[in-house]
């Protein structure tokens, strides 16, 4: 069982997914202190705000021994008061989307930097049938076969 294993840990395509997963982290996270903040707080700004991810509805009262700001999305979360907290969503949104347009301009680019393999011409199969008739057809015309 332990020669299975370092087999199968000596593939390259697992030792090449661990470091995938490793880079991604880690560009995961320069991504989220990209939106964060960077683009969100602009985004804010232009919204009227500093702070876009703190844009909440409460959909419930706060509880009676809140003694918190009842502008503070963190404080009024952590007691518990129900919240939509709409700017957070969006921030993750934009999050996504970076990630995702990112991701796409690195695999464009090894897609473009890859040599690419000659195309080879395709050859049209012809289904069987119409070769056994073809070779019939042959046949009558060289006269080696009677009708």
């Amino acid at each position: 069982m332990l020669t299975e294993f370092k087999a199968f840990v000596s593939r390259g395509n697992v030792l090449d997914l661990a470091v995938a997963v490793i880079i991604g982290a880690a560009f995961g996270r320069i991504v989220t202190s990209l939106t964060d903040d960077i683009i969100m707080p602009l985004i804010g700004r232009v919204f009227g705000g500093l702070d876009f991810s703190s844009y909440f509805v409460r959909l419930g009262a706060v509880p009676a021994g809140y003694a918190g700001s009842p502008d503070d999305y963190a404080a009024l979360k952590k007691a518990g008061v129900p919240l939509l907290g709409y700017g957070q969503f969006l921030t993750v949104a934009v999050n996504f989307m970076l990630v995702a347009f990112v991701i796409f301009l690195v695999v464009r680019a090894v897609a473009r930097a890859l040599p690419k393999a000659p195309e080879q011409p395709v050859v049209p199969v012809e289904p069987t049938d119409v070769l056994l008739l073809r070779e019939i057809r042959d046949e009558l015309r060289a006269g080696r076969v009677t009708p």
